[in-house]
């Protein structure tokens, strides 16, 4: 990995940190771009996991505030992410490459029509109006068949949790953002404990995500609600669509 290369993987680890944090899909930010830069598919998607791990703590963290009061729902809730990422991590190891790589197209795609209808999504949830309070077995289920999807890809997983959690509790949607972040860190943890156990990974990459992941997931938490939503949307679709291109 050169200096220019190491540069641009930051960079791009610290915007999908930020974008983490804030909505999600901060994945099709950092995936495309090492693919654009010619590193195997379920390479990249490996080290990309790992290196987003930290940046996913630091947003649980800039959102400790609206965590406040959630633990009850938290506790019942976690176990289905965990369950889920580590079946979607040991998926992606134990199918053959090949397989990724096709699929990883229906993914982005599906992905970045989240991204386009997420404000649409936000609106909606904003009146929860149908929604419980109480933790619901349904909900419970659809958690962690999105902890598979995160195991396995991730991309999106952030606007997939908020959309369960907003349908399904009567809640504030920063503080069901909040408990977005911490069950997607869950299932970045156990996958990548799953990676470094039995995946190849290219440490340097990870290093690089790791220490700009970190850096955007504090900005994501203290200014980022505060940046042009409509602007990240445009990059993610435009990167995404990138990553469409160099797999295609």
């Amino acid at each position: 990995m050169n200096a220019g290369d190491a540069l641009l993987i930051t960079l791009a680890g610290m915007a999908a940190g930020m974008i983490n944090t804030v909505v999600g899909s901060g994945s099709l930010i950092t995936f495309p771009t090492l693919v654009a830069l010619g590193y195997p598919p379920v390479l990249a998607n490996v080290s990309n996991n790992i290196g987003l791990v930290p940046g996913a703590i630091s947003g649980v963290i800039g959102y400790r505030r609206e965590l406040r009061g959630q633990r009850d729902r938290l506790l019942k809730l976690i176990p289905a992410s965990i369950i889920g990422g580590l079946t979607g991590s040991i998926l992606l190891l134990v199918l053959p490459s090949g397989v990724f790589k096709r699929v990883v197209i229906v993914l982005i795609v599906i992905a970045l029509v989240l991204v386009v209808v997420q404000p649409r999504l936000a609106r909606r949830l904003a009146r929860p109006n149908h929604a419980a309070a109480s933790v619901s077995l349904v909900l419970i289920v659809l958690v962690g068949l999105a902890g598979v999807y995160g195991g396995y890809f991730g991309a999106a997983q952030g606007i997939i949790l908020i959309a369960l959690l907003g349908i399904f509790l009567a809640d504030d949607l920063q503080r069901l953002n909040g408990a977005k972040n911490v069950l997607a860190m869950c299932v970045n943890l156990v996958a990548s404990a799953t990676f470094i156990i039995a995946a190849d990974i290219n440490w340097a990459i990870v290093g690089c995500i790791a220490v700009g992941s970190v850096i955007g997931g504090q900005l994501g938490a203290t200014v980022g609600r505060k940046l042009n939503p409509q602007v990240l949307r445009v990059v993610i679709v435009l990167v995404g669509l990138s990553a469409l291109i160099r797999l295609l």
